[in-house]
């Protein structure tokens, strides 16, 4: 038997004739085998010298041909380039042949995407084996302690991704963060490859895939709030920078706190000019998911069954609740339905005057009391709305199920592009989308026009308040921003 191995770059042309003569050989000759070994263009010189130099051949171009002893043992037999081997089926075989050069090069085209595609192939494979790099700003936030076993467990990413966690903070001394290292360490999970810790920015963010910002500032006593927004600027800029220079190209980044989401989220994704600015997003859901629960507790129904709750607009600042589009499942009446059943929230919710009066103090005043409560933040519901907005990003939200979400504008809704904006998205495919088909009335279009003003001074750090003539004069007072230190919150809220 006539064992031959022909071996060339995916893009020469010559390996292409090499590659379809062998083929003809081996379907019209008795007992005649081929082997064909196609390398990248990038790669071809490397492996050709390591080829040569275990067999101790001189050859320097694609493509090469050898012969090997099967029957003998012992080393291959070199028979050079195509034009040797074109000799050798002459002279054994009384083969001739011709191929036009432009089927020389559509073969040669063809092996160069074959390559390719398997090269894409097998770095799928290898970033599924790869420990996916997650980074998470502010790690001595509550927020952070209660997130990590979700991010860890397998639950979030399947029960085969393994994921390294690097834990950062930069108001926090080592030795606190290297306590944290150590209990995640002993939760002893699987999945769980690596876990670091810094609390400076030197190496932040090195090969990140997720990151999630926590940091959050506050004005201190007698602060200006120009100077804690000017504060704000510049440590997220840096942090942007970081991300731009050190984290992937597709890196995902979760901006979640309490206070000027939208503007956080603004300056990272203006600074890190390498990362699409649809992979940066401020979540809404905490909010989203306290307002469907105090829905759900006057309506004597589960969390769950209140659906499409639409928060827009500046999130910490000025937030425009949105129920025109809010509805209820498994609502008791003398109305029932199949079980996917629901109806609008203002078909069920006769209590007008507490929408009007009372919903919206129970709303800005849940957290508080919560904390007060407490004596501390715990984070738990924070925890999970970073969780649920992550799982959706990489496994797509509930079907037919609007959610809100802080992303970049386009324009929609008449929003001015380039604003970080809270409004519906659905995610799919890895991406979100802006649910830009749904109607909305002129007096929202009134209220969102005037929160857009609000984030078009925050960007342009300018901290003085929108006159009246500036915006619509219809627009409620508590809609007005506020900037004064300790009242920063607009409320407002349709039914």
């Amino acid at each position: 038997m006539a064992k031959f191995v022909v071996a060339g770059s995916a893009s020469c042309v010559h390996y292409a004739r090499a590659e379809l003569l062998a083929d003809y050989l081996q379907q019209n000759v008795p007992d005649f085998k081929v082997h064909k070994i196609v390398q990248a263009p990038e790669d071809w010189q490397k492996w050709l010298q390591a080829v040569c130099k275990a067999n101790n051949w001189k050859h320097h171009d694609s493509p090469i041909i050898w012969r090997e002893l099967v029957d003998r043992g012992g080393k291959g037999l070199l028979l050079g380039g195509f034009n040797d081997f074109m000799e050798y089926a002459q002279e054994y075989y009384g083969f001739t042949y011709d191929m036009m050069t432009t089927l020389m090069v559509k073969i040669a085209r063809e092996n160069l995407k074959a390559i390719e595609n398997d090269q894409e192939e097998e770095t799928f494979y290898k970033n599924l084996i790869k420990p996916m790099p997650i980074w998470i700003s502010g790690a001595s936030s509550p927020v952070c302690v209660n997130l990590i076993p979700t991010l860890v467990n397998g639950e979030l990413f399947g029960r085969d991704r393994e994921v390294s966690l690097h834990l950062m903070d930069i108001n926090t001394p080592l030795a606190v963060l290297e306590g944290l290292q150590w209990d995640v360490e002993d939760m002893a999970y699987p999945l769980l490859q690596k876990v670091t810790v810094q609390n400076s920015l030197r190496k932040a963010f090195m090969d990140a895939e997720v990151i999630i910002v926590l940091d959050d500032f506050t004005p201190e006593e007698d602060q200006p709030i120009e100077d804690c927004y000017k504060e704000i600027a510049g440590f997220y800029q840096e942090l942007a920078v970081r991300i731009d220079t050190f984290a992937r190209s597709n890196a995902r980044v979760i901006v979640a706190g309490d206070h000027i989401l939208n503007l956080k989220t603004y300056f990272l994704l203006n600074n890190a000019y390498s990362i699409d600015h649809c992979n940066f997003v401020a979540v809404s859901t905490q909010l989203e998911v306290e307002v469907k629960a105090l829905l759900a507790k006057k309506l004597n129904v589960k969390t769950e069954d209140v659906k499409d709750v639409i928060l827009w607009g500046n999130l910490g600042r000025s937030i425009y609740i949105d129920l025109h589009r809010t509805r209820v499942s498994h609502y008791e009446s003398a109305i029932w339905g199949p079980p996917d059943f629901s109806r609008s929230v203002h078909e069920v919710l006769y209590d007008r005057n507490w929408v009007e009066e009372e919903f919206l103090e129970e709303v800005y005043s849940h957290r508080p009391k919560i904390q007060a409560a407490l004596g501390k933040k715990l984070g738990f519901s924070l925890a999970a709305a970073i969780e649920n907005v992550l799982h959706w990003w990489y496994f797509d939200s509930p079907p037919g199920e609007i959610v809100s979400l802080g992303v970049i504008s386009q324009g929609e809704f008449d929003i001015p592009p380039g604003l970080v904006f809270s409004m519906p998205v659905r995610f799919c495919g890895g991406k979100w989308m802006i649910q830009s088909q749904i109607e909305i009335s002129e007096e929202t279009k009134d209220k969102l026009k005037h929160i857009a003003q609000e984030l078009k001074l925050e960007q342009r750090l300018k901290f003085y308040p929108v006159e009246e003539n500036e915006g619509e004069s219809n627009v409620s007072s508590h809609q007005k921003p506020r900037f004064e230190k300790g009242n920063d919150e607009g409320r407002s809220v349709t039914f």
